[in-house]
């Protein structure tokens, strides 16, 4: 009986771990903060939850609440094993939204102040105005050309990427690689705690297929959480190791 090949052209997305400006609830944008205590224990689980997984490189913003989520999945994944850091690129194309002057306030005291519809455009809007900052549009047009060059040719090789972003810059890669109509990105989330998993097939420019992982975190370890989306076949595959 011939051993069933591995699946490569993986992209693994996560976003960053709960930051202190998180814990606060305030605007984070650009701001470069660390991630909480409780933002450095998930990135190591999620870690964990990637271990049937190998990669041939891995990408983060410019900011080091990524950095340092990428550093305690490694952590999760591997252990005490070193990873090279030229396989590891950091770029602001995938930072997170520039909030502008709304950068460092409390958010749910801007809604008290603004009302629920001009916070909802803010926070969820496609092409809602920052008085000084970015929309989801904008941060889309920098985060798309960019994996374009950078990251889709990997992939299309059949090497498996992680990348660790932010709430808005993944957003904007969701609307790229599933199709979601500008009129339905209010609708789209990036939880913390949770891996996207697509999956590309040599040569092809979108995913044939998206996996959900999510940590559990009612225990004290891991475990794997499925939601199949796209018609998805990927179940728990074993893959060749690599970069780590």
């Amino acid at each position: 009986m011939t051993e069933k090949k591995p699946h490569k052209g993986l992209l693994v997305i996560s976003r960053h771990a709960e930051s202190e400006w998180n814990l606060l609830g305030k605007w984070t944008g650009l701001t470069d903060v660390n991630l909480t205590e409780k933002g450095a224990h998930e990135s190591t689980m999620l870690g964990e939850l990637l271990r049937d997984i190998d990669f041939d490189g891995a990408y983060t913003s410019d900011l080091k609440r990524t950095k340092q989520t990428l550093a305690g999945i490694i952590k999760g994944k591997l252990a005490d094993v070193t990873v090279d850091d030229k396989s590891i690129k950091h770029h602001p194309a995938l930072n997170e939204r520039d909030y502008g002057d709304l950068t460092g306030k409390n958010k749910w005291e801007v809604k008290d102040e603004i009302g629920e519809e001009a916070f909802n455009g803010i926070r969820r809007g496609w092409d809602y105005p920052v008085p000084g900052g970015e929309t989801l549009k904008a941060v889309h047009g920098r985060v798309v050309p960019y994996f374009e060059a950078e990251i889709l040719p990997r992939l299309q090789a059949g090497e498996n990427i992680l990348l660790v972003a932010h709430g808005n810059s993944i957003r904007a890669l969701m609307k790229h690689l599933e199709g979601i109509d500008e009129c339905d990105m209010a609708e789209v989330e990036m939880p913390f705690g949770t891996l996207l998993i697509y999956y590309f097939e040599p040569n092809s420019s979108l995913p044939r297929t998206k996996q959900t992982r999510k940590i559990d975190n009612c225990r004290k370890n891991s475990r794997i959480n499925y939601e199949n989306n796209l018609k998805m076949h990927l179940r728990k595959p074993k893959f060749l190791r690599s970069i780590f």
